[in-house]
């Protein structure tokens, strides 16, 4: 789908979501991809700081943060949101070659904390995201349920923090594949449901998924989380603004998000057995 086209909007009312979306060139692609596994190389051997890369990629790479304010994604967040836009998250989702990692079955904003659902998430291809490697699938229409029953199952296989899953039946046969080039972006509501297979390829497939909230928006239990504000402004003060990156993987920014890490925990974790 054009992401120039006037149905853009009447299209993610309508399903839920909007893909693909061409975003990034090539080059800028690959100077993504090679930024992120010189990190990984650099790290590989403090696990405490690599979990961190995953989570806050756009909090310690340069690159990662100029991500978060690409024109082309401001453009197309700013359709569904309005132009004032915060970044509540910019996690990245890597399934290795021939990994039978899976996400199951969920709606994003299940146990994020948030007061409302004026949220879109927009995934990021990094490596291409093809049905064989475990692009997304979503079910159109799902976004029109609010939360609906989930269970925790902590599956090791399962990417997510809960290995959390929809407690009710899914149609697979009402789900479609999104795929995507590397380069290529969805936009999905918070409410979706959506899951995604097994990588069966040969290349490592990885993603980031950009969180883009309302600045009106709030944590239910009053914890001030960091954010980005990629756009207008932010006349509630209801998150930490977090800086740009003071360089590649700083110390400090580390200290920065191990600090969110730990407020985040709280809440993504509440109520878990």
């Amino acid at each position: 789908m054009d992401r120039q086209s006037p149905d853009v909007a009447e299209a993610y009312e309508r399903d839920g979501f909007v893909a693909p979306l061409d975003i990034l060139t090539d080059n800028e692609t690959r100077a993504l991809r090679d930024d992120f596994e010189e990190a990984e190389r650099i790290l590989k051997d403090d696990p405490d700081k690599l979990k961190l890369l995953y989570s806050y990629p756009d909090r310690l790479i340069p690159s990662f943060d100029a991500l978060l304010r690409h024109p082309k994604l401001i453009e197309v967040a700013s359709t569904v949101l309005g132009p004032d836009l915060m970044v509540w998250s910019g996690a990245l989702f890597v399934k290795e070659v021939r990994s039978t990692k899976i996400v199951s079955w969920h709606q994003d904003l299940t146990y994020w904390g948030l007061d409302d659902a004026e949220e879109v998430t927009c995934w990021v291809a990094i490596s291409e995201a093809s049905e064989q490697s475990g692009c997304m699938k979503f079910v159109p229409g799902s976004h029109k349920s609010r939360i609906v029953p989930h269970v925790d199952t902590f599956s090791e296989n399962n990417l997510l923090s809960r290995g959390q899953e929809i407690a009710v039946d899914v149609n697979e046969q009402d789900a479609v594949a999104v795929e995507l080039r590397a380069g290529q972006a969805s936009m999905h509501h918070g409410h979706l449901f959506h899951a995604s297979g097994p990588n069966n390829t040969d290349d490592r497939r990885i993603g980031a998924a950009l969180r883009f909230i309302k600045p009106s928006m709030k944590q239910k239990n009053g914890v001030k989380t960091l954010v980005a504000l990629v756009a207008g402004r932010d006349d509630f003060g209801h998150f930490l603004v977090a800086p740009s990156p003071r360089g590649f993987l700083n110390e400090s920014d580390f200290v920065l998000c191990q600090r969110d890490a730990d407020r985040r925990k709280q809440i993504l974790f509440a109520g878990a057995q």
